[in-house]
């Protein structure tokens, strides 16, 4: 983790939601703010990957398809509808069961040792109260203490 960033080069957390999706909006905003030359640095790396990619798996869509539509200007709820014109309509069922994948990630799954070294990296080896990469993202990024 590098110093503390400016919150104008932050997307927003991955706990928001457009149209009862969690994560979506963070990558739409990591999308914007990159093209912007405005995204924080350390984000750079894991554009179209991580959970990135675990959400565009999860919506059948191809992270540069998306990409090039989120650059083409539209409001999030309009390309989650483009996502889901391409491939298939999402149920409240899809919407739970991604939902619940987000807010548990990192909680003894394969994402476990990478959220242990991430807090170690950033200093906050010693927060046993952070036992997701959500939790963690957001403590990272200055939104939660």
């Amino acid at each position: 983790m590098s110093a503390k960033p400016d919150p104008a080069t932050l997307p927003c957390s991955p706990a928001d939601e457009t149209a009862g999706l969690k994560y979506f909006p963070r990558m739409l905003g990591k999308i914007r703010l990159h093209a912007a030359g405005k995204l924080w640095e350390d984000l750079h790396a894991n554009l179209g990957k991580g959970s990135d990619a675990a959400c565009t798996a999860f919506l059948h869509v191809n992270y540069d398809d998306l990409k090039a539509r989120v650059l083409q200007g539209g409001t999030d709820e309009e390309i989650l509808q483009w996502c889901q014109e391409q491939t298939r309509p999402l149920n409240d069922t899809d919407k739970l069961v991604w939902n619940y994948y987000t807010m548990k990630l990192g909680i003894n799954d394969h994402i476990t040792a990478i959220l242990a070294k991430r807090k170690a990296d950033g200093g906050l080896g010693d927060r046993d109260d952070i036992q997701t990469i959500t939790h963690y993202m957001d403590v990272d990024e200055g939104r939660l203490p």
